[in-house]
């Protein structure tokens, strides 16, 4: 027989919106396990963008302070070179918000820090090397997981199951929920790139004929990623590695890429823009990737799921702790989050299609899109979509109060 425990919500993944969730619902009062199937939080190919509207929660729960204090480059400015020019697209200095800014901060060294600041609260537990791998479920209601650990199986007994899984989610298809697919024409291929000298202050992004790279600072060296048509890794292949390593090199304005030296040093990224339809069935919610994967373009993905995880807080803290949580109260948190998930995917479909499809394609130079153009002529356009990547189409606030002011 599986080991069992029980809780008031159990948090199926530790990403963004899982420790997010699992964070505010325990600082209300609500009894909360976190299940990450990994043993830590390290993973070389995640989002480092830590968005203006998260930071702002972040000073809403008096975090920030030492939030900052964990090591982050702060981006002004989202720039990109393209056909040899450089073009500001968006000016984040005019934000209303404390920190006017994007912190490029490793993934991994975030969710360590709201896990440190979440195990302070009687109300969490976060439990690693632990899978939800499938639902238990009692007269049509979902009341909870079944999870694999190092010991043997465990079930969780629940009294709501956040699934925030992410996009290859195991609770989906054991919800019987299936994700629309929006469409993508592109993947994207990482790997790293020893820091050179004078490369400090490297742009973003830089646009070639019919090439993307994008370079994150990991300080010590580059996290890249090069974007590629989609399914085109095989065609990439019969070109062969030195072909590649000479088009990252153009790219990122270096002799050569020869820390590429094998195919394995390459992992690949499928793209994928989807979302669920419904959101929730009796006793179980889906948040963050797992209801709604997004393209990279942006890097909005993880502040959107931490925007989900707020939503969900703040809707369902009442009812989890007086016990009346329903499925209304379910269908409330899909209601709040429509509207910005599909404005942000319908965004991003557009980009690809008019701007990242014809650029893949390779006929003829790099061009700039005419209101980028016009955004270097006008600067204060550029202030719009910051304000889009910065803080999203619905930005939300904690409105659930901690335990102790109850």
């Amino acid at each position: 027989m599986p080991q069992t425990l029980s809780t008031a919500c159990v948090v199926a993944g530790g990403g963004p919106a899982g420790m997010m969730a699992g964070y505010l619902l325990a600082r209300a009062g609500v009894d909360v396990i976190v299940l990450e199937k990994h043993k830590d939080f390290f993973r070389d190919f995640r989002g480092d963008t830590i968005h203006p509207s998260t930071m702002q929660v972040m000073k809403e729960l008096g975090l920030l302070d030492d939030f900052l204090k964990v090591p982050h480059n702060a981006v002004k400015y989202a720039e990109a070179e393209i056909g040899g020019r450089v073009y500001r697209i968006g000016d984040f200095t005019h934000l209303p918000v404390a920190c006017r800014f994007i912190a490029f901060m490793p993934q991994w060294d975030f969710l360590n820090f709201l896990a440190q600041k979440a195990k302070s609260l009687p109300h969490f537990r976060l439990m690693m090397g632990t899978e939800a791998k499938s639902l238990l479920r009692r007269n049509g209601r979902v009341v909870g997981v079944r999870a694999a650990t190092a010991q043997g199986e465990m079930d969780i007994a629940a009294g709501l199951v956040i699934a925030a899984d992410g996009r290859h989610s195991t609770l989906r298809p054991a919800a019987g929920f299936v994700a629309a697919d929006l469409g993508a024409p592109m993947d994207v291929l990482w790997f790293r790139l020893e820091r050179k000298d004078g490369e400090d202050k490297a742009v973003l992004g830089r646009v070639g004929a019919d090439s993307m790279l994008v370079m994150l600072d990991r300080r010590d060296y580059w996290q890249c990623a090069f974007v590629i048509r989609k399914n085109g890794l095989e065609a990439l292949k019969r070109e062969g590695l030195s072909k590649f390593r000479a088009r990252v090199a153009k790219l990122a304005r270096r002799a050569n890429a020869d820390e590429i030296g094998r195919w394995d040093d390459v992992k690949l990224l499928t793209v994928t823009v989807n979302r669920l339809e419904r959101w929730h069935q009796p006793g179980l919610l889906f948040i963050g990737d797992a209801a709604h994967a997004m393209s990279p373009i942006g890097g909005v993905g993880i502040n959107l799921a931490i925007q989900d995880a707020i939503a969900a807080a703040n809707i369902l803290a009442g009812p989890l702790k007086d016990g009346t949580l329903s499925e209304d109260d379910l269908a409330a948190v899909q209601r709040r989050r429509r509207f910005p998930t599909r404005a942000t995917q319908a965004l991003q479909v557009a980009i690809q299609n008019w701007i990242v499809d014809p650029l893949l394609d390779g006929n003829g130079p790099a061009r700039a899109p005419a209101i980028l153009r016009l955004m270097q002529h006008w600067p204060w356009l550029q202030r719009f979509p910051a304000r889009v990547i910065g803080l999203g189409f619905r930005p939300e606030h904690v409105r659930v109060q901690p335990e102790m002011s109850r």
